[in-house]
């Protein structure tokens, strides 16, 4: 059975004509063009995908949270169907402005632990969310080491850099602390996972979401330029930030998403894990 042909037995409305669309880490995405004039977009994936976890995500932000997201048409290991956002344009002053209104909104969701009622995925890899009562204990155990244990199990981190990551996260309690509660975060807030129309934010695509310190968020958008003053400056008027973010804690929780794309593609981004060990002495 054709692409098109599942989509329409999917959903119940035919498909006059497929798109392919640029992203993707899991699988091909696709655009759908239906007989009634609406449009949907597609991923779609192989055994293994995942694409019914990103379905689940994507539920609990509209469930749980005021956060723009696709509404879930349909979600199988293989195959994802949401409904299409409006996107054009860059990340402008307005828009960053608007995301800052919108992540500290989502950022003031709460639970009572640290993690999830299930694992989730980020760009494709698995990402343990156990329940715990500590952040420092989950960020250490189920974030750095578990990510930098995979990237040493895939041959893309040398077991030196690992040897360095087991001393840094034996001290980590120095340098992070307890959260006042857990918070609600998307997990994976790179400019390609924002979308805009008209100077505003659209939507969220893509999410790797738990409850977690909101500044590992808040680093991630750094990583690769994401957000800037704009966005912190508003963001900071709706939720205080403790000193010291942009001075260290930002490069500990970037360290994270650093080991994810060691995990993918390893080469330059083991100089940067690297680099954030040697500014913390280890």
């Amino acid at each position: 059975m054709s692409l098109s042909a599942v989509i329409t037995d999917r959903i119940g409305e035919e498909v006059q004509r497929l798109s392919p669309l640029s992203g993707g880490c899991i699988g091909d995405v696709f655009r759908a063009e239906l007989a009634s004039g609406d449009s949907v977009v597609v991923k779609s994936g192989d055994a293994g995908s995942g694409l019914d976890l990103e379905g689940y995500m994507l539920l609990y932000l509209r469930e749980n949270s005021s956060l723009p997201v696709p509404d879930v048409l349909y979600a199988d290991e293989t195959l994802l169907i949401m409904s299409h956002l409006p996107a054009g344009g860059g990340l402008g002053a307005s828009a960053e402005s608007h995301a800052a209104d919108l992540v500290a909104a989502l950022h003031d969701v709460t639970a009572q632990q640290y993690g999830l009622e299930r694992d989730t995925v980020i760009g494709g890899l698995h990402q343990p969310n156990p329940l715990s009562p500590s952040w420092v204990s989950f960020f250490r155990d189920h974030r750095l080491l578990f990510m930098a244990r995979e990237a040493v199990s895939a041959g893309r981190l040398p077991g030196r850099v690992m040897h360095r990551i087991d001393q840094f996260a034996a001290r980590l309690d120095g340098w992070i602390g307890e959260p006042r509660q857990p918070s609600l975060i998307h997990g994976d807030m790179w400019t390609g996972n924002v979308l805009t129309y008209g100077g505003r934010i659209s939507g969220f695509v893509d999410p790797a979401i738990y409850y977690a310190d909101p500044e590992i968020e808040l680093a991630f958008t750094t990583m690769f330029g994401t957000f800037g003053d704009v966005f912190f400056g508003r963001y900071r008027e709706l939720r205080p930030m403790k000193p010291g973010f942009f001075e260290e804690r930002r490069d500990i929780y970037n360290l994270y998403p650093l080991l994810v794309h060691v995990r993918l593609f390893g080469g330059h981004y083991v100089s940067g894990v690297e680099r954030t060990l040697s500014k913390f002495g280890c």
